[in-house]
């Protein structure tokens, strides 16, 4: 089984700090509702991972520190701390006490702590943490969203144009078809396809196809399969905004997969072959590259892969 971690790590990094506004409405309407959006805000992720530096990290998805607005005026500015969670974790509830007080002690700012928990056991709901001792008592409270009890809402899911309704339904579908190839592509066709009947843009179209390629992934033959059904799908609409314009973002993210997995497989020997898989304009190729990455010894296996696709 894939790690979770990697498998979602970078879409919801993008997707959460490209559109947040639309995160925070759709899964903490009520906070949505006290944020001055009309004011620019500010991502502290640099701060945050200094403020929390020597704290365990534990197995996350992703974490975001916002710098807001409220209406009203009644501070100046205040601070949403997000944290997506990967998987069940015994000590998460005190880690979000820890992150929460150190973003506290560094700005002295009010601070909502905020977790989306994208793990697969229904049951584990961590919302507080707290302790008593001779009459002195700690008591920390957070909401948390269970991306899980979205399959219970699929049609309402369906109907909403917000994007990360989008989100949500392949996070979801990536993890049930995990061992289900076939049917991850017949799903990532669908969500796909629902991106241009929703009426999307075309900048959204990109960038919500962007989380839904990475999440569910799909082995080479199978991904050849769906190119050539979205094409045609993209023919028939008149619309090629993926197949035309996004496969170059796709190479580009491809592109910065190896080069950090030469990098932390193979170091600076890696890192030295770079340049001549950067000349492969194809995909495809680049997609076997990266796969082969997790089981190849040397990097000499590596170019062995990416040689006669460079030579056809």
């Amino acid at each position: 089984m894939n790690n979770p971690q990697t498998e979602f790590d970078t879409p919801w990094k993008d997707i959460l700090q490209g559109y947040f506004e639309d995160f925070i409405l759709f899964f903490f309407p009520q906070a949505h509702g006290e944020i001055d959006w009309t004011r620019d805000r500010e991502f502290l992720d640099n701060e945050l991972q200094k403020i929390v530096r020597d704290a365990k990290l534990g197995r996350r998805l992703v974490d975001k520190l916002v710098k807001i607005y409220r209406n009203g005026g009644k501070e100046a500015w205040v601070l949403i701390h997000v944290e997506v969670q990967s998987q069940e974790e015994s000590d998460f509830a005190e880690r979000m006490f820890t992150y929460h007080y150190r973003i506290y002690d560094r700005y002295k700012r009010s601070v909502a702590t905020l977790g989306v928990l994208g793990d697969e056991r229904t049951s584990w709901r961590p919302e507080q943490f707290g302790y008593q001792l001779f009459g002195c008592e700690i008591s920390f409270r957070f909401p948390v969203v269970k991306l899980l009890d979205y399959q219970q809402q699929w049609s309402e899911l369906e109907s909403n144009r917000n994007p990360f309704a989008t989100v949500v339904m392949a996070h979801l579908k990536a993890i049930e078809t995990r061992n289900n190839r076939l049917l991850r592509k017949q799903w990532k066709l669908a969500l796909t396809k629902r991106l241009y009947e929703q009426g999307f843009s075309r900048e959204d179209v990109i960038n919500l196809f962007r989380f839904i390629d990475w999440v569910m992934s799909l082995p080479q033959e199978l991904e050849q399969e769906f190119q050539q059904e979205l094409s045609q799908y993209e023919e028939s609409r008149r619309m090629p905004y993926i197949t035309s314009i996004e496969k170059s973002g796709i190479r580009q993210g491809l592109l910065e997969g190896i080069s950090l997995g030469l990098k932390l497989k193979f170091g600076s020997e890696g890192l030295a072959i770079l340049p001549e898989i950067s000349q492969i304009q194809d995909v495809e190729e680049l997609r076997a590259i990266l796969a082969g990455l997790e089981t190849v010894g040397t990097v000499e296996d590596l170019r062995q892969i990416a040689k006669p696709k460079t030579t056809d």
